[in-house]
């Protein structure tokens, strides 16, 4: 069991009903993260809205973006996070051995450029909180600025999302935690 009561559909206010309607009417299931937020509607709300901003019309690529989610995922520990997007991950085409490097903390080997820039400017913010000269250019030459724009504040969503499940800890299904 988490750190918060668990959701009752029964005993949301007409406030929390409406923005978990809105919430469920986009996820398969109204639970972790967004269960958490709808603690705070007004959060969950904007929370929501910022999400589908950063993933709808988003233009990184949905790889790129689950890529980068297990990436913080795994920074983070974050066994919640780890657990809705690994099935996904395998989905859009990340291959098993990049995953399974993710999980085991190792430097992926990648077929992909694009996986690989994502994956190292990402780790490299994680590491350092910035991105060194080198790298920056790098990912601006490769992504364009709005791109770039993109992926750092999808990062910094998933740094938060990461910590909120953390702090809340967030019930896994089955209770098997995915990360070592």
């Amino acid at each position: 069991m988490g750190r918060l009561p668990n959701l009752q559909f029964d005993k949301l206010t007409k406030q929390q009903r409406r923005i978990y309607d809105e919430i469920a009417s986009h996820h398969p299931s109204v639970r972790g993260l967004w269960a958490i937020w709808l603690t705070v509607p007004e959060i969950a709300d904007v929370a929501h809205k910022f999400y589908l901003l950063l993933r709808v019309p988003g233009k990184l690529e949905p790889r790129l973006v689950v890529l980068l989610v297990l990436v913080m995922a795994r920074h983070w520990s974050s066994q919640f996070e780890w657990f809705l997007h690994e099935g996904q991950a395998h989905k859009v085409g990340i291959s098993a051995d990049v995953i399974e490097a993710i999980r085991a903390q190792r430097r992926p080997v990648f077929a992909r450029e694009d996986e690989r820039l994502v994956y190292d400017v990402v780790t490299e913010i994680n590491d350092s909180r910035t991105l060194c000269t080198t790298s920056y250019e790098r990912a601006a030459a490769a992504l364009g600025n709005e791109l770039l724009v993109e992926l750092i504040t999808t990062a910094g969503f998933y740094a938060m999302v990461s910590m909120m499940l953390n702090v809340f800890d967030a019930e896994i299904p089955g209770g098997n935690k995915p990360l070592p």
